[in-house]
């Protein structure tokens, strides 16, 4: 019982200090809902889907965006947490200072050669962003601009297949479901 507590204990400490570095921003999508929320899904599509019960894997889903996104240094997140954690966290961040069309270039390129659990959490975050894009996207991205969205994102998310059948199939039902909706709201 005991490091189930410690385990539960250690991943609220992740989500407190995603709340708190994250705390005054917010999603791009139409209802600009608080960040945080993006990070609670990640983490809890791969804990109810995926059945990964691996606190830093857990942890690096909540804090996946900290340094790319925030002031979060690696040095931060391993005093906090651990050197693994940190070591996924860098796994999956973007080097802003790059292009975007580079960074997007990168990520297809990277993926199959993330850690296993870099890469199970990026499919999950790649879910959360087809979801958003799909039914909340960003009142300035023109309906080219989405479905370009997801075709990039299957293009990602095809070089981290092999890695956990139940959220890669999420995914896939994911996209299905984006590619619907889009094909029915091409205006």
């Amino acid at each position: 019982m005991q490091a189930t507590n410690n385990s539960l204990t250690s991943l609220l400490r992740a989500l407190h200090f995603a709340a708190d570095k994250h705390r005054d921003q917010r999603r791009k999508g139409c209802d600009a809902c608080p960040y945080i929320n993006h990070l609670i899904e990640v983490a809890e599509i791969l804990s109810r889907v995926g059945g990964i019960e691996d606190l830093a894997t857990l942890q690096a889903a909540i804090l996946h965006d900290t340094i790319e996104d925030t002031q979060t240094t690696g040095e931060e997140i391993e005093a906090r947490f651990d050197a693994e954690v940190r070591r996924l966290v860098e796994e999956l961040t973007d080097d802003k200072r790059l292009p975007k069309a580079e960074r997007k270039r990168l990520q297809i390129e990277h993926a199959p050669d993330l850690s296993l659990k870099a890469r199970v959490i990026k499919i999950a975050d790649k879910i959360s962003n087809v979801r958003d894009v799909t039914h909340f996207p960003p009142a300035h991205w023109p309906h080219p601009r989405r479905c370009e969205y997801l075709d990039w994102a299957e293009e990602v998310v095809a070089g981290l297949r092999g890695t956990n059948p139940a959220v890669e199939g999420l995914f896939d039902l994911t996209l299905r479901e984006g590619r619907r909706i889009l094909a029915g709201s091409s205006s």
